[in-house]
């Protein structure tokens, strides 16, 4: 029997117990399960972590258990799906699968949900815009989640937000190559190259909807109506593009304000699509609106730890990278940029390397880093400074006195170097400041007093 007939099968058994079909990363399992691949090997596969592999499949036993009355699991699923299949229950007709059963009473030939022919048009995408991913290191969790938020929990408006070269876009396009048969319609925008919002509905009426724009207005009504009959995900990346340069995070410029009632609107009403909204600033109408159970949610994503990244470039001293990498804060751009530098100029040891004084910027490093900083509001610019030249994090009081700063001025400063990723907390007796290390080691650099 092939593959195909026992995907076809679990897919029927599962979508009888649960009342919906195997995604995508399910049918991978099932596939590695079938051809005696381990957890680990169907995780290198798929870009999961080993342990979320074996949950999925331990999940799929279950629920072939209950459909079968039978204890299914990891050691008896090939010969007991086959066993199935060559029993009397089952049979096999031009290829399909038919439930024979008389309390089932189903299509015997059922479609099989994401099993269309590549070419249907009912289906579209436009990833023109997403980047090609060559390398995907450790963000299994973070891809988790994601999954999680938008598969299983239906969340409509996510915000993935981070630094500049962190990972962001890397994530979300790992999520959509995944996921591609998940959705009607997958349309990956920027905001840097396309910032019209009335283009992005034109092209969604006309291209997903199949809309006549001679008897429709081209408004967020009517992409709304379409949202909620099309599932849709759509991604918008470059966010930080619709607000204003040197004012606090998050604030739209006046000509982009169609954008932020568009993202409310996303997260209140009832859709069947998904919005992902890729940032280096965190939209302030999605405070307050995120929950355990939301259909809004934010995830900010943190600098790599696992020392993977390095592992292909060439490098010497393998117990030196977990220091080179918290040195850099697991930026993953700027760490495959000191590498490079470190093979050249340090015959690739990185002992050698650390061994200098100072964190090393590259010319790429200050020029991002320096975007960064002119882009904040002189408000916030004046507390990185402070914060870069004292040798210890800093209390609220402590920045209010050196400053002479309101405490309200304070802190919507201080809220809006958090939204940028620009600011460290620890708590002693009270909770203290402190700018991230690469910002402050490029602030130092500017010898500003």
């Amino acid at each position: 029997m092939t593959v195909a007939e026992v995907l076809q099968l679990v897919d029927r058994l599962v979508e009888q117990q649960r009342g919906k079909h195997l995604n995508d990363l399910e049918k991978t399992v099932v596939q590695g399960l079938w051809q005696g691949q381990t957890y680990s090997q169907i995780s290198d596969k798929c870009g999961y972590d080993e342990n979320y592999i074996g949950d999925v499949s331990r999940q799929i036993f279950k629920q072939l258990s209950e459909e079968l009355n039978e204890d299914i699991k990891k050691s008896n699923f090939c010969w007991t799906i086959e066993r199935i299949i060559n029993s009397q229950v089952f049979g096999l007709v031009n290829g399909n699968i038919n439930w024979c059963t008389p309390h089932h009473q189903t299509n015997p030939n059922p479609p099989i949900a994401h099993e269309e022919d590549p070419n249907n048009q009912s289906r579209y995408s436009d990833l023109t815009l997403a980047p090609k991913i060559t390398q995907f290191y450790a963000r299994t969790g973070e891809l988790q989640t994601l999954s999680d938020w938008i598969l299983v929990q239906n969340t409509r408006l996510i915000s993935v937000v981070g630094l500049p070269g962190i990972g962001k876009t890397t994530l979300v396009k790992r999520f959509v190559d995944l996921n591609l048969q998940q959705f009607d319609a997958v349309i990956w925008k920027s905001i840097k190259i396309e910032p019209s919002l009335n283009t992005l509905i034109t092209d969604f009426l006309t291209k997903v909807a199949h809309a006549d724009l001679r008897f429709i207005e081209i408004n967020l009504l009517e992409l709304f109506k379409a949202l909620k009959t099309c599932k849709t995900l759509l991604i918008l990346d470059d966010i930080q593009e619709l607000f204003k340069p040197g004012k606090l995070a998050g604030q739209y410029q006046s000509r982009f304000q169609d954008y932020k009632t568009l993202f409310q609107r996303l997260g209140e009403i009832e859709h069947n699509s998904h919005l992902i909204l890729i940032t280096q600033e965190q939209c302030q109408e999605m405070i307050g609106l995120t929950g355990e159970l939301d259909p809004v949610q934010i995830l900010k994503l943190p600098g790599l730890t696992q020392t993977s990244i390095l592992s292909d470039r060439g490098l010497k001293d393998p117990s030196s990278w977990s220091q080179l990498i918290q040195r850099y804060e697991g930026h993953p751009v700027y760490l495959q940029e000191v590498a490079d530098l470190i093979k050249t100029m340090f015959s690739g040891k990185v002992s050698d390397f650390l061994a200098e004084e100072g964190i090393i910027l590259t010319a790429n490093m200050k020029s991002q880093l320096g975007d960064i900083f002119n882009r904040l509001s002189p408000l916030e610019q004046q507390i990185m400074v402070k914060l870069s030249q004292s040798p210890n994090p800093m209390s609220k009081n402590q920045l209010k006195q050196e400053l002479d700063l309101s405490l309200m001025d304070l802190i919507n400063g201080l809220e809006s170097l958090n939204r940028r990723h620009l600011l460290k907390t620890s708590e002693a007796e009270t909770v203290l400041f402190d700018g991230v290390g690469l910002m402050q080691e490029y602030i130092r650099s500017l010898s500003i007093d």
